[in-house]
Formats: structure tokens, C-alpha cells, sequence
């Protein structure tokens, strides 16, 4: 079991962090979610946004 870990400790390590990216992205928009602010885009400008309407309140 060790020397499996000692042989893919790269691998680990590379997953570990990318999971933490992921959890604070999802974080991140769960956070803004609640606050009422738009998760898709910042752009500000929604009259010419396919997602008019729908993607935060006004």
C-alpha cells in the first residue's frame, strides 16, 4: 500500500489540488448565488445577452 502511494504521489497530489480549484469555483458561485448577483457573466450588459432575464434579478 505504500509503495503504491510513494509510486503515484504525483498523481495525488495533482488531484488533490485540482479538486480544491473545483470546490472553491463552486464555492465561489454558490456564495454569489446567495447574494443575488449573477453567476454566468459580469459583462453588465443584458439587453444584448442571450440569457436576458434570467440570470440575476433586477
Amino acid at each position: 500500500m505504500f509503495d503504491w502511494i510513494i509510486g503515484n504521489i504525483w498523481t495525488i497530489i495533482i488531484c488533490a489540488v485540482l479538486i480544491g480549484v473545483v470546490a472553491a469555483i463552486i464555492f465561489s458561485m454558490v456564495k454569489k448565488k446567495k447574494q443575488g448577483k449573477s453567476v454566468v457573466c459580469n459583462c453588465g450588459n443584458c439587453k444584448g445577452c442571450a440569457m436576458q432575464g434570467s440570470c440575476h434579478k433586477h
